[in-house]
């Protein structure tokens, strides 16, 4: 049953039914509280009421904080999304309640987004985007349909494919023992050559720690890897030199640095090498390509740089038809 009352110049709806909180709303005019209430009192005879009062009482920057409170510190990369949704959550869009949070509002931000940003930045925010309304959803009794869902993606962008030559490398060696001098870092002219002979990412270069590395057997152990699983990864004789020449720190980590900082100083250095369009994940891609050329077949290649499938896998490898054509003569 409905009843209805005038409080402060609004009307205010209440229909009450046995088994369900009492559910109310306020209105301008009778008219408009009178019809919600015939709508909503159908909609509990046909068991098809939905609460969405919470949905507009609150902000998607209150569901982006408390997921960043709540689920955020779980995941392997805590660091990276921590400042990727805060970022996020200083966005105009984000002061929006969860009802008004329409299919249109989330194409607009990304048209604006894709003014300034990539389509991979633009598409891997709208995933961020969906999994804090799905997880709201599930967890938090916020009854809202996913907006995002709804909305066009960017064209996937395709995969770099930045192979680091031999005269490249060399300079961006140089200049990080040139900048070693003035105590830029110790640790970066191994831990480049590292990824090169091994084909690690970088993740898990800085997460090795000294208990997972046999240099006996030439074999380092990683517990936790980006697609899940754990994996042993074979150490060429480079690789085990290069561990041997290096100090021990505290922590048990083989390269005591910051993910974050290594992949910010590389960029920077071999700007100032004069090597441009480089990332320190292209060393991975070029280590994959050299190996290609040294293994025998592509279930090596895959157990040592940990791919699941050879989709993914000749994404990395760029073998040329010169050298094909000499393996079938």
């Amino acid at each position: 049953m409905a009843t209805f009352r005038n409080r402060n110049g609004k009307w205010q709806a209440r229909v009450r039914r046995q088994g369900y909180t009492a559910i109310t709303k306020s209105f301008i005019t009778l008219q408009d509280a009178e019809k919600w209430a015939r709508q909503t009192e159908v909609e509990l005879d046909k068991n098809t009421y939905s609460n969405t009062s919470l949905a507009e009482k609150t902000t998607f920057k209150d569901l982006i904080e408390r997921y960043m409170r709540e689920v955020t510190p779980s995941m392997r990369s805590v660091h990276e999304d921590l400042i990727r949704l805060r970022a996020i959550s200083r966005h105009p869009l984000c002061q929006t309640n969860m009802l008004a949070l329409s299919p249109m509002r989330i194409a607009e931000y990304r048209d604006e987004r894709l003014k300034h940003v990539s389509a991979g930045t633009v598409i891997r925010e709208l995933c961020y985007f969906s999994s804090i309304i799905n997880h709201a959803r599930r967890e938090w009794n916020i009854n809202i349909q996913n907006p995002v869902s709804l909305v066009r993606k960017p064209p996937q962008p395709k995969g770099r494919n930045r192979i680091l030559n031999n005269a490249e490398k060399i300079r961006i060696l140089e200049e990080f023992e040139l900048s070693q001098k003035n105590h830029f870092s110790i640790w970066m002219p191994s831990l480049i050559e590292f990824a090169l002979e091994t084909a690690m990412r970088l993740g898990e270069i800085t997460s090795l720690l000294w208990e997972n590395v046999n240099l006996n057997t030439s074999v380092a152990y990683l517990p936790v890897t980006k697609n899940g699983d754990s994996r042993y990864v074979p150490l060429s004789g480079k690789a085990v030199q290069i561990l041997n020449k290096l100090p021990h720190s505290i922590d048990g980590r083989v390269f005591p640095v910051n993910k974050s900082t290594v992949s910010v100083m590389f960029t920077r250095r071999a700007r100032v090498a004069g090597i441009n369009n480089v990332r320190f994940h292209d060393l991975r891609h070029t280590a994959i390509t050299s190996l290609a050329g040294k293994l025998d077949n592509v279930l090596e290649l895959s157990a040592v740089s940990g791919h699941k499938t050879l989709s993914m896998l000749k994404r990395y490898t760029h073998l040329k038809a010169e050298d094909l054509a000499k393996k079938l003569s």
